[in-house]
């Protein structure tokens, strides 16, 4: 049998009720063209859910024997919204406990997420870590550090985050460590904020970084 819910209406004007004649009314019924409230129509012991959590209100009106959808009227829109349930407080309380061990197993679950990632993360910097000084032996074990945490920041984009770079591609670790050589060890951060156009930049300080390399590499 299908279950047909009753609708409680919150008011924008005031209203009173037909049968105990209490009011202004804060929600009410409409039965046979009468204003209801909510006592007299049996639906007073009911508690409110205001409307957005979509996992707690389906389980409170699961275990609610009796719940009713609360609506008010959106005059610039000219139609009912809905704005909730009522449902039994105990059917609530219910609901609040099954999803709170929902929210504390997500929780659980993306602390482990995390752990995973970042030991992924720390894995990939090791790795690339190592090729730099593999490639460049006399490279600083400070600076291989520095370049590898660089270039395989999350989110960053580098070569580190990259499937050549995961993968250790030769080409592409080498450019990671060409781009901090660039930075760090020669003025061409400074030729930039002249307003020297970038490749210019780069020609200009291509020989101090073929310098560095070549100690680097020799070890």
């Amino acid at each position: 049998m299908d279950l047909v819910a009753p609708v409680v209406v919150e008011p924008l004007r005031r209203r009173r009720c037909a049968e105990c004649r209490r009011g202004p009314l804060d929600r009410m019924i409409v039965e046979f063209n009468r204003i209801v409230c909510l006592d007299c129509a049996d639906l007073g012991h009911l508690v409110f859910l205001r409307r957005g959590d979509t996992a707690l209100t389906r389980r409170a009106r699961e275990g609610s024997a009796l719940w009713a959808v609360v609506v008010r009227h959106n005059r610039r829109r000219t139609r009912y919204e809905r704005q909730g349930l009522l449902v039994e407080e105990a059917a609530l309380v219910r609901a609040e406990t099954a999803c709170l061990a929902d929210a504390e197993a997500r929780a659980r679950r993306r602390a482990r997420d995390t752990a995973r990632r970042a030991e992924r993360d720390a894995a990939i910097t090791a790795a690339l870590e190592a090729e730099i000084l593999r490639l460049y032996p006399g490279c600083p074990a400070e600076r291989a550090s520095a370049i590898a945490a660089h270039a395989s920041a999350k989110g960053s984009g580098r070569v580190g985050r990259t499937a050549a770079g995961r993968a250790l591609d030769r080409d592409a670790v080498r450019a990671a460590v060409r781009a901090a050589v660039r930075h760090v060890d020669t003025d061409y951060d400074t030729l930039l904020m002249t307003g020297l156009p970038r490749h210019q930049a780069r020609a200009s300080v291509a020989p101090a970084i073929e310098t560095v390399l070549r100690s680097w590499r020799a070890g």
